[in-house]
């Protein structure tokens, strides 16, 4: 028996006061951020880069989980300064932050504008209810002259948004716990 609608309350976006009570509790939203003054904005939290990844080989997208194949990724090594210089192409992003997700919220990612007037973007896959660990994304730079990014540079934006009903079964996939090391009993 599933539970109807209240459609008086519908769901909606998560400011940043909601977001900071969330981070603040017994179960932090976020966790493994740099500067909670920086990142949190009022809309959302802005997630830093920890990897990138240039693509080295094929992947693999069958009708079943079992026909999946990733690709390939090698890490692409900061300068010493902390920089890395790329060229235009796709390459993986590695978050530094870890997303705890209730079954009453999810988020999507957007780029910030700074990534998108600098000749890139980046694409995200949703953040569903229940999701907990570090994620990755998909950047492409397309400007012909490249660019240059520093570790912890702020590029996605993840903006939360409150399920009208929370869900019964939130995401129990393959990437659950990704990057969080042994898989934690659920």
């Amino acid at each position: 028996m599933t539970s109807e609608p209240n459609v008086g309350s519908m769901g909606g976006v998560l400011g940043r006061e909601a977001l900071q009570v969330l981070i603040d509790g017994p179960r932090p939203l976020i966790s493994g951020f740099h500067s909670l003054a920086e990142q949190l904005q009022p809309n959302g939290f802005d997630l830093t880069v920890a990897e990138v990844g240039r693509f080295s080989g094929a992947g693999a997208i069958g009708r079943s989980n079992a026909q999946r194949t990733l690709p390939a990724v090698e890490t692409l090594a900061f300068a010493a300064d902390g920089w890395v210089d790329l060229a235009p192409g796709s390459y993986q992003l590695v978050f530094n932050e870890v997303v705890d997700l209730p079954n009453d919220l999810m988020a999507l990612g957007r780029p910030r504008s700074s990534l998108c007037r600098s000749g890139a973007t980046v694409f995200t896959a949703v953040w569903d209810a229940g999701y907990r660990g570090r994620s990755t994304a998909l950047m492409t730079v397309l400007n012909p002259a490249g660019l240059l990014i520093e570790r912890d540079a702020r590029l996605v934006q993840l903006v939360f948004f409150s399920l009208v009903t929370p869900t019964e079964r939130g995401y129990d996939g393959i990437y659950q716990d990704e990057r969080l090391g042994p898989k934690r009993p659920r």
